[in-house]
């Protein structure tokens, strides 16, 4: 009989490993693109954690860039994601480009 493979839930990982935790102890630079976007999607669905949500809604729209630049609706209509976290997910990448903007400004 073949042997059931759980997936590693967040809270099953030692504290030190949290990406949340991680954060808070060693600073945003130490997170890779997966924990930044596990702690934005704060929750996984069944059967799948959200670290493992995150890697996979990376590999689907094939990094950052194309994630960044998905509509409402493709989002929401990824399996585990809904309106709610595809709102997050969107509201997250704008602040990006609004600082991105505000960086390249030239001063006063």
């Amino acid at each position: 009989m073949a042997a059931v493979e759980y997936p590693v839930m967040i809270r099953d990982l030692p504290q030190g490993e949290r990406p949340r935790e991680r954060l808070v102890n060693y600073g945003t630079e130490s997170l890779s693109n997966i924990e930044l976007l596990a702690i934005l999607l704060r929750t996984g669905r069944r059967g799948e954690s959200v670290l493992q949500q995150a890697e996979r809604l990376l590999a689907h729209f094939e990094g950052l860039r194309g994630l960044a630049t998905a509509g409402l609706d493709e989002l929401a209509s990824f399996p585990g994601l809904g309106k709610a976290k595809a709102a997050t997910l969107l509201a997250a990448f704008e602040l990006g480009r609004r600082l991105a903007a505000v960086e390249t400004e030239e001063p006063p």
